[in-house]
C-alpha cells in the first residue's frame, strides 16, 4: 500500500489511473479486485460519498469469506462481477454518530463496493445496530455465518427445548457457532462431527458433549451407529455444511419426525439418500440459505448473535491482520491454511 499523499498531490490508483488532487483526509486504503481470480491488489482511494438514502460506515473489522473469494473469481452462479471494485460481503464499523453497526454488501454479486476499505457506503436501511461494547473484530469473525447457524437451527429446523442436535463439520464457523448456538436455543445434546485435530479442539472448546471423528473411509451405516452411540440414541436436528456420506449417515441416526438442514456441499455435491430411511421415519431434508431472510430477519439474527457474543457466550476461532495484509491473508484463505476466519483491520483513521 502507498503512503497518504500529501495535501494537493496526485494519488495512483492502478485500477483507474490518477486521481485528482485531493486533502490527504479524504482517501482511504482499499482493496481492490483488478482481474478474475487474480490476488487483490491494496490502494489508496478517494473516500466514498453517500447517496440519497445511503449511509457512510467508518470500517473498524471486514472478514475475509470463501464468498468474497468465489465471487471475485468470476465463476460464481450469479456471473463474474464488473471491474475493478472493492470485496468484502460484510464487516462492522461506526455511523458519523459513532453507533457501532454490522452491515451487509452485495460485493461481487452487483455492481458496487464492499467492506474491505477504510469506509463503505450502503442503504441506511442496512445496517443494523451493536452494543456499545461489542467486539467489532469477533462479531465480523461471526458474521453471516453465525447468521446462518442461528437461523437454520431455529428459523429453518425449528429447534426445540432438549432436542439432541447434531453438527457436522463442527469445525468450521458456521459449526462452531451452531455448537453453541444450540446449546443456547435449549438442545438438551449437542453432538459435534469433524475430520481434522485443530477441529476436533474447537468443537470441544465450543462446548460439544461428544465428537465424532470424520474419515474418508466412513461408510453411511457404520457412520450413524457412531453418531447415534454419541448422541446416546437418535438424533432430532442435523445441522449439514458437509453433505456426501456424512449427511446420508446422518439421516439414518435421525428420530422419527426428525430433520436435517443443509447449507452446504463441502464435502461432496451429492449424497446416497435411500427411500425406505425417509418414509420409515417421517424424515424432513431442508435446503438453507441465508439469502431466503427478510432484512429483518436478517437483523434480528444479527442481534442474537451480537448479543451472545458481547454477553461471552459466543465466539469462534479467528485472526485479525491489517488490510494493509489483504494479498497474503487472500493466498491463505484460497489454500486452506488459515486457522479459523481472517478479519481484516484498516488503520486509525
Amino acid at each position: 500500500m502507498t503512503t497518504d499523499p500529501d495535501p494537493g498531490t496526485m494519488a495512483t490508483d492502478p485500477a483507474t489511473g490518477p486521481m485528482p488532487a485531493e486533502p490527504a483526509a479524504a482517501l482511504m486504503p482499499a482493496v481492490v479486485v483488478t482481474g478474475h481470480g487474480e490476488p487483490p491488489v491494496v490502494v489508496e482511494r478517494l473516500r466514498p460519498t453517500p447517496a440519497e438514502g445511503e449511509v457512510a460506515v467508518r470500517v473498524t473489522a471486514a472478514p475475509l469469506t470463501p464468498l468474497d473469494l468465489l465471487c471475485a473469481s468470476g465463476t460464481s452462479y450469479l456471473g463474474a462481477p464488473v471491474l475493478p471494485y472493492v470485496p468484502g460481503v460484510q464487516g462492522v464499523g461506526t455511523l458519523d454518530d459513532g453507533t457501532p453497526v454490522w452491515f451487509p454488501t452485495r460485493a461481487g454479486m452487483a455492481p458496487g463496493d464492499g467492506s474491505l476499505a477504510g469506509y463503505a457506503v450502503v442503504p441506511a436501511a442496512d445496517p443494523v445496530a451493536l452494543p456499545d461494547d461489542a467486539d467489532h473484530c469477533l462479531v465480523a469473525a461471526l458474521g453471516l455465518s453465525a447468521v446462518a447457524a442461528w437461523a437454520a437451527l431455529t428459523l429453518r429446523g425449528g429447534l426445540r427445548p432438549g432436542e439432541v442436535v447434531l453438527v457436522l463439520g463442527a469445525g468450521g464457523t458456521v459449526g462452531q457457532a451452531a455448537v453453541q448456538l444450540a446449546r443456547l436455543g435449549g438442545a438438551g445434546r449437542v453432538v459435534a462431527a469433524c475430520r481434522s485435530d485443530a477441529a476436533v479442539y474447537s468443537a470441544r472448546r465450543s462446548g460439544a458433549d461428544a465428537v465424532v471423528r470424520l474419515a474418508g473411509t466412513d461408510e453411511p451405516e457404520t457412520l450413524a451407529r457412531r453418531f447415534r452411540q454419541a448422541a446416546d440414541g437418535p438424533v432430532d436436528l442435523v445441522l449439514d455444511p458437509l453433505f456426501g456420506v456424512p449427511a446420508a449417515a446422518a439421516l439414518r441416526a435421525l428420530a422419527p419426525g426428525g430433520r436435517l438442514v443443509n447449507l452446504g456441499g463441502s464435502a461432496a455435491p451429492t449424497a446416497t439418500i435411500d427411500s425406505a430411511t425417509l418414509r420409515g421415519g417421517s424424515l424432513r431434508i431442508l435446503g438453507y440459505t441465508n439469502n431466503e431472510l427478510t432484512a429483518a430477519q436478517r437483523a434480528t439474527a444479527i442481534t442474537v448473535v451480537a448479543g451472545h457474543a458481547a454477553a461471552g457466550r459466543l465466539t469462534v476461532t479467528h485472526q485479525v491482520r491489517p488490510l494493509a495484509e489483504a494479498p497474503t491473508a487472500w493466498a491463505d484463505q484460497r489454500a486452506g491454511t488459515t486457522a479459523g476466519r481472517i478479519v481484516l483491520v484498516p488503520p486509525p483513521h
